[in-house]
């Protein structure tokens, strides 16, 4: 879509927003040490989505539940306008809490893979909703400052990268106005104060591949492996020739990851197995780029076998999960407009343009489903604690990582900056009367 002439909030209406925020903020945060020590894993969010949803209907909000599962479609119509959706993710992880906050989750759960484990707002997505419904409550008390339809979304299983493509496969775009603009935010385990927004134009987060390749062997005795081909021999080749696909096949400007995460084979000291299984994740930004990288693991696997002499009837086997998270784009035109609009409502010094990450989110589903008819942005927010900030720079302490045990982000900052930036956004997009 062409890019936006998008009508900026005056100081004025700008403080008059911040100061109806502050005003909600008690609530806010009551939600989001509820939703934190409460959370609940991927297609899961039963609780969770019935609270919010019904939030959502006191609101004035027309609220389907259910939609892809367990996700909340909330809209509001006023007017003949754009419609511009916004969204929160809603999943925890199977992340046993070591924050040490007074409502630290003590919530265990037994996931797919059967091992019980506890559960954690590792991810911010406690602080994804409380400034989603902080948002919603700013734009349903201003109906008379926009025009449009606002279509506000709960998305589940976000961490499992299925949530957004199980809610556009129910209906979410033929059931429901279909966006014009999408926008979403997560915080940021960054160096920079909490509070501070971070945009990347084009290309943000990157496709998510992950690949499981058998390799077969020839299994026998350890002391006799001149009668065997080895298969944690060959699957060690495998390993280190799968490098050259990124340092020699890949070009060095096109950003690409392939990583092996395990490495399975053997259950004594004197067998050589028959069998090694590894397993990898596949990161890139492109789809031509994501094709040279799933191609060239399976070129590499098998010319391995090959050279190791295994037979046809042995060649590795390669399994590429059908489901993957494809890379988040940021439509550049539309994310500079909306830069320059939070610099407008922040300050310069609390907008910034950060690069793009090798890690996934699958909001990039949202635009992809029609990439000619929704311009979309996904961008951070910071939410680094000074104190941890102050030991970093101090004392050289790492800072914990999304999806940490240790992970806690200054909530309050991130909920008040989210809820703001997605209601000014929303009110920009939608001025009354066409500005």
């Amino acid at each position: 879509m062409a890019a936006l002439a998008i009508a900026v909030a005056s100081p004025a209406q700008a403080d008059d927003l911040r100061t109806d925020l502050q005003a909600d903020m008690p609530e806010l945060m009551e939600l989001y040490r509820d939703l934190h020590a409460n959370p609940e894993l991927s297609f899961e969010e039963h609780d969770t989505a019935a609270k919010l949803a019904q939030r959502m209907k006191a609101l004035g909000f027309e609220v389907t539940e259910g939609v892809g599962r367990t996700g909340v479609v909330s809209v509001m119509r006023n007017g003949e306008g754009p419609t511009v959706m916004l969204r929160a993710d809603m999943d925890g992880l199977p992340v046993v809490e070591q924050t040490g906050l007074p409502y630290a989750s003590t919530v265990t759960a037994t996931p797919a893979s059967g091992v019980t484990t506890g559960v954690m707002h590792a991810c911010g997505h406690d602080t994804h909703m409380a400034g989603f419904i902080g948002a919603a409550q700013l734009l349903a008390e201003r109906k008379d400052e926009w025009q449009g339809t606002l279509v506000m979304i709960l998305q589940p299983a976000e961490e499992l990268g299925l949530g957004a493509l199980a809610m556009i496969e129910d209906g979410l775009y033929t059931r429901f106005p279909k966006p014009d603009y999408a926008l979403a935010f997560h915080d940021a385990a960054a160096p920079a104060p909490a509070g501070t927004i971070g945009y990347t134009p084009g290309f943000a987060l990157a496709n998510v591949d992950s690949v499981d390749i058998t390799v077969k062997g020839i299994g026998g005795h350890g002391a006799y492996p001149h009668t065997t081909v080895d298969p944690v021999v060959l699957a060690s080749a495998i390993v280190m020739k799968l490098q050259t696909v990124v340092s020699r096949n890949s070009s060095p400007l096109d950003p690409a990851v392939i990583t092996v995460g395990s490495f399975h084979a053997g259950a004594k000291h004197n067998i050589i197995s028959d069998e090694a299984k590894l397993q990898l994740t596949v990161r890139s930004y492109s789809d031509e780029s994501r094709k040279l990288l799933l191609d060239g693991i399976r070129r590499v696997a098998r010319g391995e076998a090959i050279t190791a002499g295994l037979p046809e009837n042995l060649m590795p086997e390669i399994a590429v999960e059908e489901t993957y998270t494809p890379s988040t784009f940021n439509d550049v035109d539309f994310s500079n407009d909306m830069a320059a609009a939070f610099k407008a409502r922040f300050g310069e010094e609390r907008v910034m343009e950060w690069p793009p990450v090798m890690g996934g989110e699958d909001f990039s589903q949202f635009r992809r489903a029609d990439p000619e008819n929704v311009d979309s942005m996904i961008f951070w927010i910071s939410g680094t604690p000074q104190t941890m900030l102050d030991a970093l720079e101090e004392e050289g302490t790492p800072l914990p990582s999304l999806h940490s045990p240790f992970w806690a982000p200054d909530a309050e900052k991130v909920i008040a900056t989210g809820a703001e930036a997605l209601a000014s956004a929303a009110l920009d997009l939608m001025p009354r009367n066409g500005g």
